[in-house]
């Protein structure tokens, strides 16, 4: 995809996530976004995938890890969902470490927890 590509289909994540957060608001579980995020972006013919493992290789050797990432979009876009009161910018250092992992370029940082869903919303960019 290009980098146009790309952007229009982060808008249509984020309007996704607004659906699902006009429908449900804040202050439910953080798995509870995921299934529903990942339920509206399939109605929308978005391909999107859930807990997908993270892989890491460490010197030539992959080792086993728990990381997952919440949801891949399109094998394009990785989506971190949080449903916190208080944002950390570790949420934003670990998505942008699996987006280097995964050698993709743009991330969305989603928390739900938020009464506007925008405020909680960032974007996150590999440098490749």
């Amino acid at each position: 995809m290009n980098e146009n590509q790309i952007n229009a289909l982060s808008q249509e994540i984020i309007g996704a996530a607004i659906e699902v957060h006009r429908n449900l608001g804040p202050g439910l579980l953080e798995h509870t976004y995921q299934a529903a995020l990942i339920c509206e972006l399939k109605l929308r013919g978005i391909k999107a995938e859930s807990e997908v493992e993270v892989p890491f290789v460490y010197k030539g050797i992959k080792l086993d890890t728990a990381y997952r990432a919440d949801i891949i979009v399109e094998d394009e876009i990785i989506l971190e969902l949080k449903s916190t009161e208080n944002d950390n910018p570790l949420f934003g250092k670990q998505l942008l470490t699996y987006l280097r992992i995964y050698n993709k370029r743009l991330g969305l940082l989603i928390n739900f927890n938020r009464e506007r869903l925008i405020d909680g919303l960032k974007r996150v960019v590999n440098n490749l």
